[in-house]
């Protein structure tokens, strides 16, 4: 008889099998997203929470610690007949990324970031008074607000085609996304950064 005793059990839960990654939605992974646009990486945070209850609200410039998916969630909302309805928003916004996984066959959050890449003015105009004339004059925008009008592009561009119209908001969202990450002019929140870039480009 053996006098060796028993090695005791492993507890539960200390497996080597490394833990799931959060996933947004509980569908897609928010790990190995690229960035091709290096001044506003660290602008657009991607993170598997889509509703951090404004914890950020109160803190100067924290806005861009929130996950991105969540700042589109929060302007979509900023209309008269949306205001509040955080619930119904983020409902849009995951069927929305539903259709865009099955139309573009890619992860919808590396989708949304190419999109807001590509609608991110890099030139806007500011009046500067010179005595009594106002004058044009182009300038650069900073990585933070570039991120903003991008996401206010996308939202109003959503709103232009969804509301009084037969398309539906998810159909809205997703052709906005899909038009912005491949750089088409035709998709609304391109052609208003074209159209601002094309207005500094005049005032220089």
């Amino acid at each position: 008889m053996s006098s060796e005793a028993p090695e005791p059990e492993s507890p539960a839960g200390t497996d080597d099998e490394e833990s799931a990654p959060a996933l947004l939605f509980g569908q897609w992974e928010v790990t190995d997203i690229e960035y091709y646009d290096p001044s506003t990486e660290r602008y657009i945070t991607v993170t598997p929470i889509a509703h951090t209850m404004g914890r950020h609200a109160g803190k100067q410039f924290k806005k861009s610690e929130i996950s991105i998916v969540e700042r589109l969630i929060n302007r979509l909302m900023q209309t008269d007949e949306n205001t509040g309805k955080k619930q119904q928003a983020t409902r849009i916004t995951r069927e929305a990324f539903e259709i865009v996984n099955d139309r573009a066959e890619e992860n919808p959050v590396q989708i949304l970031v190419q999109a807001v890449e590509n609608s991110a003015p890099r030139e806007e105009t500011v009046r500067l008074k010179y005595g009594g004339i106002s004058v044009p004059k182009a300038v650069d925008v900073a990585p933070q607000r570039r991120v903003d009008q991008a996401l206010k592009f996308l939202a109003e561009g959503v709103y232009q085609d969804s509301f009084k119209t037969t398309t539906d908001v998810e159909e809205a969202l997703a052709n906005q996304l899909i038009g912005a990450a491949n750089d088409d002019v035709s998709t609304y929140a391109v052609n208003q950064k074209e159209e601002k870039e094309r207005v500094a480009a005049a005032a220089r």
